[in-house]
């Protein structure tokens, strides 16, 4: 197994969760649960399928964050993995109702310190280990 750290690019000390999902829908869902708990939320999110093309979807209200999450996905490239990027919120806002998705399998960080991610790589693909 090759092991790489990925460090979290987080220019402006933004608030983050990173976490673990199993479903391609998760962007859709995760969005509309973030502005449904959080009228006006600026946020951004991005997330890794694991399977087939292993594309990144992603969505958000604010463009910058947008793009700051794709371009922090795309270079942890793990299945199954998201982030989240807010402004003018904080995780504790949010963290209930990411965590209870349906499809959420666990909460890596939330946090705007800053982050480097342990990424594990095998025959099999990239995963983030723990």
């Amino acid at each position: 197994m090759d092991i790489q750290i990925v460090k979290i690019e987080n220019p402006n000390h933004l608030n983050l969760i990173l976490g673990q999902s199993h479903f391609i829908k998760t962007v859709e869902d995760m969005h509309e649960a973030i502005v449904s708990t959080v009228p006006g939320a600026r946020f951004g999110l991005a997330f890794c399928e694991a399977s087939d093309v292993c594309l990144v979807r992603y969505s958000g209200t604010e463009p910058e964050l947008v793009d700051l999450a794709r371009k922090n996905a795309y270079a942890l490239a793990a299945g199954h993995c998201f982030i989240v990027f807010m402004k003018d919120m904080y995780p504790v806002n949010v963290l209930n109702t990411v965590k209870n998705l349906p499809e959420v399998c666990r909460i890596f960080c939330a946090t705007a310190n800053p982050v480097e991610v342990v990424i594990g790589e095998t025959e099999q693909g990239r995963g983030i280990l723990e």
